[in-house]
């Protein structure tokens, strides 16, 4: 059995009080010492995305603080943390402090591949530099199809990037969801050892599918998104965190829970 929790959109530097993000920041921190101070080990930690709400060098440094220093009384072999940036995210300042020896100065897509002890996990970039949608170019696309290629282990993977590729019946998301997903959906096609896809951005807890796979949403950590049945502002600020936990069963079976970080 492989364990492993998902979190997204932290927004680390969000200042909507005058507070210099001191509430962004409370809160992610309230999710990973959460995390940390959970009984059993988990095999990873995931973060789909908006690492920042601006993507300076400040932010990602308050990230790699919060990471470093999450809980008084942790265990000290704490479980590898995955990232992708999400639309929120610079990719320059996100290459430099969380991709270090990547190329900092290259404006191409900050993919990246993790092979952990069973399970692999391909982190993609879908953002568009100055847009909020998403969109994978054809270079992550390529990259993508020869991870999966050419990995000679051939154990399960999991595709993992910000923008949810089909639409979650949430106006205020759908509007800025992955675009080109055509081309998307044929890769994972032809790769059927990709267990699901991952992804953050819609800030609420969501499962679909998506190219015969399952497609789970985590829940947002600075915020959550209302449905719009549910009436009131399109974003909910006092509703807590929450955090998606992801079960790989030995038969490569997933079930996935979502729990409240109170």
């Amino acid at each position: 059995m492989f364990v492993f929790a998902q979190l997204s959109d932290l927004h680390l530097g969000q200042d909507r009080t005058g507070d210099g993000g001191a509430r962004a920041a409370e809160r992610a921190r309230r999710v990973l010492t959460y995390l940390d101070r959970l009984p059993g080990r988990l095999d990873a930690v995931l973060v789909s995305g908006d690492l920042a709400d601006h993507g300076t060098d400040e932010e990602y440094e308050e990230f790699l603080a919060l990471a470093g220093a999450r809980a008084a009384g942790a265990r000290d072999s704490r479980p590898p943390l995955l990232v992708c940036p999400g639309n929120h995210d610079v990719r320059a300042p996100f290459r430099r402090h969380l991709q270090p020896g990547a190329g900092a100065d290259r404006d191409t897509p900050a993919d990246r591949a993790h092979r952990l002890p069973g399970a692999t996990f391909l982190m993609c970039d879908s953002s568009v530099p100055g847009e909020d949608h998403g969109v994978l170019t054809a270079e992550t696309l390529d990259w993508l199809d020869r991870e999966l290629t050419d990995d000679p282990r051939h154990v399960p993977a999991f595709v993992v990037l910000h923008h949810p590729p089909v639409p979650l019946s949430v106006p205020y998301v759908d509007e800025i969801r992955l675009r080109d997903e055509e081309s998307f959906a044929a890769l994972l096609r032809r790769h059927p050892r990709v267990v699901a896809v991952l992804c953050g951005h819609a800030h609420t807890a969501a499962a679909t599918t998506f190219a015969g796979r399952p497609l789970l949403v985590a829940p947002g950590t600075v915020s959550t998104c209302a449905l719009p049945w549910e009436g009131g502002g399109p974003v909910d600020y006092d509703l807590p965190p929450a955090v998606a936990f992801h079960v790989l069963a030995d038969d490569h079976r997933l079930t996935t829970h979502f729990r409240v970080v109170p």
